[in-house]
């Protein structure tokens, strides 16, 4: 991986200090990732990054509904305010990397890069704060648990992180190992889909396995609706405004010669807008309901809202590319011709504060992007040198934004 070799003289700094912050960042890094903590009570995460910012020039808050951690850095003039964000929290996974530092926790494991986010944002709090007498305005480093399901970011909303003083834009970063080393993508507009879930109930009538005609079987029915639900999705959602329904759970009856009285379906669904979220939602419903009476029976519906579209606003997105091309070099930026659908909560920020988040390519040396391991699996690795360029680019961010 090249480290970066910025033309302008402010961003070279950043670079430098960001390559000589190397080594602690490396460190937390590995020392969070040994200790993972799920959800939204992080104690052991929130002290290594309370320890981290100690003799920094911030004023640092903690949450009380979660182990959040929120470092404000005032500059030298009373200019806007931007908001840096880092997740906190690992996955209920086991730990197959091989990685000398891997998880001590049995069933945990930090497969989606968080610990890193935390060590560049740290990273980064140390960086701006030996430059915040050319800071025209103030940076809000937010250290974020319960990205993982648990909306961590709603809650530190919730507890005012947005306000006071009010936050004027928003930039975060996300590793992924299938990209290039050091290099950064991300694009304007929908970038990350929403995540809701369903849960449909069919109730029929229970009876003997000889004698259908005396039940009403909801296992048929449930399977006829599953195939409805795939037909509804790819005939009245525009292919252009995707929608991605998945049934991923159905559970029924207890033995081979008994109906059961009900069947149960699970899947998820996933959505790049809120338009076309609203209409699958009112379609999963309506099909289900209607399949179900068609064969005289009942369905109990659960739709329940997940995390909504992240959508950068364009304006910050092309404010933070330039950034980094003219960090970066313009060859290790890519504007990503499409959304993906995995979901961020980070999204609860966007619907209210004009941001962007970019990923960080952290692809582990001897690995192809296409073929390394990905986030959320049991075997994920990361380049940690990569972390330079995160860091750099968070402080870089903010550094301009706030000339």
């Amino acid at each position: 991986m090249n480290i970066p070799e910025p033309t302008d003289a402010t961003l070279s700094e950043l670079v430098s200090a960001a390559v000589s912050g190397q080594s602690e960042m490396v460190d937390l890094r590995r020392r969070i990732h040994q200790e993972p903590e799920l959800g939204l009570d992080l104690p052991l995460t929130q002290a290594k990054v309370l320890e981290s910012l100690d003799g920094l020039p911030l004023s640092i808050e903690t949450g009380e509904a979660t182990t959040s951690v929120v470092a404000t850095l005032e500059g030298g003039g009373d200019g806007p305010t931007i908001l840096l964000r880092g997740d906190m929290d690992a996955l209920p996974m086991p730990e197959d990397s091989g990685e000398p530092f891997a998880s001590r926790f049995d069933g945990r494991m930090h497969a989606c890069g968080h610990d890193s986010h935390v060590a560049m944002l740290a990273g980064a709090a140390r960086i701006l704060s030996a430059h915040r007498d050319s800071l025209n305005g103030r940076v809000k480093f937010m250290f974020q648990p319960g990205e993982e399901g648990y909306a961590g970011a709603k809650v530190m909303i919730e507890e005012g992180v947005l306000e006071a003083p009010a936050v004027d834009a928003a930039f975060a970063v996300h590793i992924s190992p299938n990209v290039a080393a050091g290099s950064v993508a991300s694009r304007a507009g929908s970038m990350l889909a929403s995540a809701d879930t369903f849960k449909l109930s069919v109730m029929g009538k229970g009876g003997h396995a000889s004698m259908p005609y005396a039940a009403i079987d909801p296992i048929p029915v449930a399977c006829e609706i599953v195939q409805a639900l795939q037909t509804m999705i790819t005939r009245t959602i525009n292919a252009f405004d995707p929608a991605v329904l998945t049934v991923a759970h159905i559970e029924a009856g207890t033995t081979s010669n008994v109906i059961p009285e009900s069947a149960l379906v699970e899947g998820t669904l996933r959505t790049v807008s809120e338009a076309t979220r609203a209409r699958a939602k009112e379609g999963i419903a309506r099909v289900a309901q209607n399949v179900a009476a068609a064969h005289d029976c009942t369905v109990g519906i659960d739709l329940s809202d997940g995390y909504p579209v992240t959508v950068n606003d364009a304006g910050i997105f092309g404010f933070a590319a330039d950034v980094a091309r003219d960090l970066l070099g313009p060859d290790q930026v890519t504007e990503m011709p499409t959304p993906i659908m995995g979901a961020e909560d980070w999204s609860y920020v966007l619907q209210q504060v004009p941001g962007a988040i970019f990923f960080l390519g952290v692809c582990p040396d001897g690995d192809l992007p296409s073929q390394a391991h990905a986030c959320h699996s049991n075997k994920m690795r990361l380049h940690e040198s990569a972390m330079i360029n995160g860091a750099a680019l968070y402080s870089s961010v903010a550094a301009r934004y706030l000339v």
